[in-house]
């Protein structure tokens, strides 16, 4: 009976910590798509000259 209970347990322990590994790699993925997007969509842009002279 302990044995089952233990097994349970540690089902739900590596349940839990797969699920919360998904969520992390995904966010990440998620995080650095985005920042990629940006700097593409920032490169892009045409370059607009500054209000400065260069003399």
């Amino acid at each position: 009976m302990a044995e089952t209970t233990l097994a349970i347990n540690l089902n739900s322990v590596l349940a839990v910590s797969a699920a919360a590994l998904l969520v992390f790699v995904s966010g990440g993925v998620i995080y650095l798509s985005t920042i990629e997007w940006r700097d593409r969509r920032r490169r892009q842009q045409p370059v607009q000259a500054s209000g400065r002279s260069t003399r």
